[in-house]
């Protein structure tokens, strides 16, 4: 019976909604900034909710996410009708949010099925040793894939610790956002880069000093506040996690699993094909529906070979990632006539950040690409404005990569640094904060995070531009 369905819709929905054939780009020029409101109110309903109604939040966080969403796509479609409204819900769907989850739940999965048994002593030189050790894996199993490998294995060391959310909080400004800066294969503003044709080893070449003194610095920080908290209130008298094994790991066959998702991903990018088809108005290549499909075949294969005590020790549950998918579907609807608005540049809405990053001579300011990349790609998906920034510097890689290098460095450094500066700046941020929470870790609210990432890293986004980007 669903089969006849299936194809009935794909039938008829194009000759109901025939606009939805066509291309789902729209003139960001016409809209008035009020259509960033349910944007504005789904980062507010992240922030608030938690600490004014935690309960209601806890149980009903999807439907508030729905509910934001639910109020950009009903009024655009009547402002400006079904089809269009349906063409741009299916290319968020299916172009951008479809396979960010796919990749999201397939690292997530992997990493989730690898178990670092045994009982590490989380005091400040080994913690300063996992992160520094996670910043390196960041660029080559990607932000998501090293903090869901890591995060776990940190928090079981530090359990004996009184105070543990600095623990944390550093391992998202270092592990889930700054360390993968050096591969488009560690965060998605650099393989949507590599994928606009910037060279795979280009972001290593020429952010790698800003990336070092980023990372060198935050270490420092990190293992002077840490030692000053070990010193200060010591460890707790018993260990929750006796020291019973050996240091080894279970599940090790995930790692080879692991490097399936990184050769899907290299093969979508390498792999040029005219093969496609159009999905009402989304084209949908055969490099990117092999990838997808790849990934979801190793998301089940892993979940399938990994035994089931390795899941058990790990705490390995659905919880952080059904969250990151369900709030991150309604960012990634709501922010449609945001990123429109900023595609329009001059002409838009928020012409005046288009104008801001632009010199008197007509020539970028990578000082102001760094900052205005950053500042947006904090609370909006960094992805998407890195490539409005991409675009806005003149879109040919070529150009970028050569004559205004230190523009696309700004811009790839933006987009990956700053997200660390809010829990929404980037996927693996949210799902890290899931599993402190749900391990006992009291963390940071939406605005106490804030609070740290304005302390530690804005001066030091500061300094980098002064060294960097001038």
């Amino acid at each position: 019976m669903k089969k006849p369905l299936r194809l009935a819709a794909a039938v008829l929905l194009p000759l109901m909604f025939p606009a939805m054939a066509m291309a789902a780009e729209f003139d960001g020029t016409v809209l008035s900034p009020l259509w960033g409101v349910p944007f504005a109110g789904i980062l507010l309903s992240i922030a608030l909710f938690p600490l004014l109604a935690p309960a209601i939040w806890h149980h009903h966080y999807g439907k508030i996410s729905a509910a934001w969403a639910l109020a950009f796509l009903l009024p655009f479609a009547a402002a400006y009708g079904a089809p269009l409204a349906g063409a741009q819900l299916v290319h968020a769907m299916v172009e951008e949010y479809i396979p960010f989850i796919i990749l999201l739940t397939a690292l997530f999965t992997v990493a989730g099925g690898i178990h670092i048994r045994g009982n590490l002593h989380g005091a400040p030189g080994l913690n300063t040793a996992l992160l520094a050790i996670g910043a390196v894996l960041a660029s080559f199993m990607g932000t998501t894939g090293a903090s869901m490998l890591l995060i776990r294995p940190l928090i079981r060391a530090n359990d004996n610790r009184m105070h543990r959310a600095h623990v944390v909080v550093f391992f998202i400004f270092i592990v889930s956002n700054v360390g993968g800066s050096l591969t488009p294969l560690g965060d998605p503003p650099l393989f949507l880069g590599f994928l606009k044709g910037v060279d795979f080893f280009w972001t290593a070449k020429n952010i790698l000093p800003d990336t070092l003194f980023v990372l060198g610095v935050l270490l420092a920080l990190f293992y002077a506040i840490d030692r000053h908290y070990y010193l200060k209130e010591g460890v707790l008298p018993v260990d929750p996690t006796p020291d019973t094994k050996r240091i080894g790991f279970d599940g090790a066959i995930n790692f080879w699993l692991l490097g399936g998702v990184i050769a899907f991903v290299l093969l979508s990018g390498f792999w040029k094909s005219p093969v496609g088809f159009d999905l009402f108005g989304t084209r949908v290549g055969l490099p990117g529906l092999v990838r997808d499909v790849g990934l979801i075949a190793i998301t089940l294969l892993s979940l399938k070979i990994t035994p089931a005590k390795v899941h058990a020790d790990n705490q390995f549950e659905w919880g952080p990632m059904a969250e990151v998918a369900k709030l991150f579907a309604g960012i990634f609807l709501t922010i449609i006539p945001v990123i429109a608005m900023l595609k329009a540049g001059t002409q838009g809405p928020f012409g005046a950040i288009v104008s801001a990053v632009t010199r008197a001579n007509g020539q970028p300011d990578p000082a102001m690409y760094f900052w205005a990349t950053g500042v947006l790609s904090s609370f909006l998906d960094n992805a998407p404005t890195y490539l409005v920034f991409f675009n806005t510097a003149g879109g040919d890689p070529a150009a970028l990569m050569t004559t205004y290098a230190t523009t696309l460095a700004a811009i790839s450094a933006g987009a990956v640094f700053m997200g660390a500066n809010t829990y929404i700046g980037n996927a693996p941020n949210l799902m890290v904060k899931a599993i402190a929470e749900s391990r006992g870790v009291r963390m940071p609210s939406f605005f106490g995070y804030m609070a740290w990432s304005m302390t530690i890293l804005v001066p030091l986004f500061v300094l980098s531009t002064f060294i960097f980007f001038r």
